[in-house]
């Protein structure tokens, strides 16, 4: 699974929302110069997440975006799966955008790929934000040194 940049975009200011939470709104170009994304390429990011009732929006000079509901009610599964559509690495063994393929029958990879798609919507749909957002503030063992060796792209 690769993430869009619309995605990583969405997820970016999704994320600096959390943090900034019961703390009044965040102008668009404050999001935009946090999380580094094109202000013009954002501005249609929120408004597809005001329409799925992710953000709200306060006009005028003190404006800007909040969440709409609570960090615990948004989970990382369907923000991926709005932006991107799907979670599965291969289109045979997605739920949403399935694919025939003339090998299913014999192919060796198959179920290993099945239960990686398995794996990831489980995790991704069990993933609020803010329980990501409280996971990212506590240091693991597990974090890379140099997020390039993991072969991260971000």
């Amino acid at each position: 699974m690769k993430l869009s940049k619309k995605t990583d975009y969405a997820l970016r200011v999704l994320f600096t929302l959390v943090e900034h939470y019961g703390r009044g709104p965040i102008p668009i170009r404050e999001l935009a110069r946090r999380n580094e994304v094109p202000k013009r390429f954002l501005e249609h990011i929120m408004l597809e997440m005001k329409a799925r009732g992710w953000v709200d929006s306060t006009p005028g000079k003190r404006g800007g975006y909040t969440l709409a509901k609570s960090p615990d009610k948004i989970m990382m599964g369907e923000v991926v799966r709005h932006f991107d559509g799907v979670l599965a690495p291969i289109g045979c063994v997605s739920v949403t955008h399935y694919q025939p393929c003339s090998q299913s029958s014999v192919c060796r990879f198959r179920p290993f790929l099945l239960n990686i798609r398995n794996e990831i919507a489980r995790q991704m749909d069990q993933a609020s934000l803010a329980g990501v957002f409280s996971d990212s503030l506590r240091p693991s063992p597990e974090t890379p040194q140099n997020p390039s060796a993991d072969g991260c792209e971000t």
